[in-house]
Formats: structure tokens, C-alpha cells, sequence
């Protein structure tokens, strides 16, 4: 199970039967509004409250790198484009839509849908 807290931290907890182990795998600063699992659990989105995104690979238990910063605008919400993982779709608050290249956060495209946009 892995989650976080207001303080951005990502915490795992490891749950065998009524036991449990916690352990702190990154602290990113930001606070980290949503989780999110490539289809295959190899890669962890995290997206934080002020929109930069970073990528976590549990395997590697190392530090979450950061993929996209929210310097131009605030990134809202992100999600994997399957079947390989390679890239990634983000979305703006101002309704910019993006795909990224999972490996470097290079920009492949993106598109404006001139609407502001809103998570429910």
C-alpha cells in the first residue's frame, strides 16, 4: 500500500496478515495530491499540489525524480498511455493537454482544449 501526506512524503506500508511494516521511500517537499500506478506497477506518478510531476520506481526504491515542472503552468492531473509505458498524457488547469516521454519529460505534443479544467 503506498500513500502520502500533506508534507510530501511517500510511504509504503508492507501488510502481511495483522502485521505491518511502514517505510518512508521519497520526500518530495510538495504535498503530493494523487497516486497514480503505470498498468504494469513498475512506475509511480506522483502529481503534487503545485503541479510538478514526478515518477517513482518501487523496484529501484530510489529518490522520486522529477518528470515535469509546473514552472510555465500547473499541471492538474497525469496518466500513463499504455500498452508500453513510455509516455504520458497531462493535463493544465488552463486545458493544455500534453504527451510526455516517460524517460526525460520531453514534450511530444500537446493541444489546447480552451476550457479551464477541474478534478472532481
Amino acid at each position: 500500500l503506498y500513500f502520502s501526506e500533506q508534507e510530501g512524503i511517500l510511504f509504503f506500508y508492507h501488510i502481511r496478515g495483522l502485521q505491518y511494516e511502514m517505510k518512508i521511500c521519497a520526500d518530495i517537499v510538495e504535498p503530493i495530491s494523487s497516486l497514480l500506478f503505470s498498468p504494469d506497477y513498475t512506475i509511480l506518478l506522483l502529481v503534487t499540489d503545485q503541479g510538478t510531476i514526478y515518477t517513482y520506481k518501487p523496484a529501484r526504491r530510489g529518490e522520486a525524480v522529477k518528470l515535469l515542472d509546473a514552472s510555465s503552468s500547473c499541471f492538474l492531473a497525469a496518466d500513463f498511455l499504455p500498452p508500453e509505458n513510455k509516455y504520458c498524457v497531462s493535463v493544465t488547469i488552463s486545458g493544455e493537454v500534453q504527451v510526455w516521454l516517460l524517460e526525460d519529460g520531453t514534450s511530444l505534443s500537446k493541444t489546447n482544449l480552451n476550457i479551464e479544467v477541474h478534478v472532481t
